[in-house]
């Protein structure tokens, strides 16, 4: 597969899954300012942090209210990570490897992007701020699904599941750090019922609140939390998940192709980092500390897989 069709296939599901992630942050970061209404603009400052965005959104606002915040992060076209902004990249990217697609792939990420444009024409009521992040996510979903039930398992397949990987890891270590760096007000609220209140939310901002409770029951801890998303390879959305997929499909590549690169051994020591690691050994070294050293070397590791597979030609 030509360099260019791999980058497209990756960065368009990295795009997709990018519009989903911001969604659930946007959501976590509305609930948790549900529960704080002591100081608002903290918490929203505190969203538009974790997106990486704080620059571009500092350059146009003020200050941070619940308002600028998501309007910025969902429908503002001069940010390059709004949903707005990454269902078009998206649907381009998609345009340039239509050939690489199944028809309903194809299909699934122009519905998506002619329903998103369609719910973004007007500034978003935070009354119905809920109806439109479930939309978001129902969109990609639906992309998903079509992926998932039309495509060969080939290196067009590897691809995407790679992007959908390394962006998806990215978003569950920064919601994670959001909560325990940013969120929370001091030391003295560990284990408070305010601490707890906040570890629930972020559960259900990545859909994980139902499968926690199915394996832990009451015993609604953060170390429990915080090992479910970051070790337990069974769930989706947790690094652990996400460094296993990012993994297994490139040594599919690897295997197709006959042969291995640089980033084949970075996956397989970030990979390696959760099954050497109990969550007392990560508490220990400190969780902002881990999960910072956990997005770095995922970024590096998606920088390496374009190198390596030429996505610039």
């Amino acid at each position: 597969m030509l360099g260019k069709t791999a980058g497209g296939l990756y960065w368009m599901f990295r795009n997709l899954e990018r519009s989903e992630n911001t969604a659930r942050l946007l959501e976590a970061g509305f609930r948790i300012a549900l529960t704080r209404s002591s100081d608002p603009a903290s918490e929203w400052k505190s969203v538009v942090t974790t997106a990486s965005v704080s620059n571009a959104f500092a350059a146009k606002h003020d200050s941070y209210t619940a308002e600028t915040v998501v309007d910025f992060l969902l429908r503002d076209k001069s940010n390059p990570s709004s949903v707005l902004s990454v269902i078009e990249s998206a649907r381009t990217n998609a345009r340039m490897v239509r050939t690489d697609l199944t028809t309903e792939v194809w299909t699934a990420v122009n519905d998506n992007w002619m329903a998103l444009s369609d719910a973004f024409k007007r500034p978003i009521r935070l009354t119905e701020l809920p109806k439109v992040l479930g939309l978001v996510r129902q969109q990609s979903a639906l992309v998903r699904g079509a992926l998932h039930g039309t495509m060969l398992r080939n290196d067009a397949y590897d691809f995407a599941q790679i992007g959908t990987a390394i962006e998806r890891a990215d978003n569950t270590a920064r919601i994670l750090d959001v909560k325990y760096y940013t969120l929370l007000p001091s030391a003295s609220f560990v284990g408070s019922p305010l601490d707890n209140v906040q570890w629930e939310t972020i559960l259900r901002s990545v859909s994980a609140h139902r499968a926690f409770r199915w394996l832990n029951d009451d015993d609604m801890t953060s170390a429990n939390i915080a090992e479910f998303l970051i070790l337990d390879a069974r769930f989706p959305r947790s690094l652990a998940f996400c460094a296993k997929s990012a993994l297994e499909n490139l040594d599919y590549l690897a295997k197709d192709y006959g042969a291995r690169s640089p980033c084949h051994d970075m996956a397989q020591a970030l990979r390696q980092k959760q099954r050497d690691r109990d969550i007392a050994s990560i508490f220990d070294y400190g969780l902002h500390e881990y999960i910072s050293d956990f997005i770095k070397e995922n970024n590096a590791l998606g920088l390496q897989i374009e190198l390596d597979y030429r996505f610039n030609g």
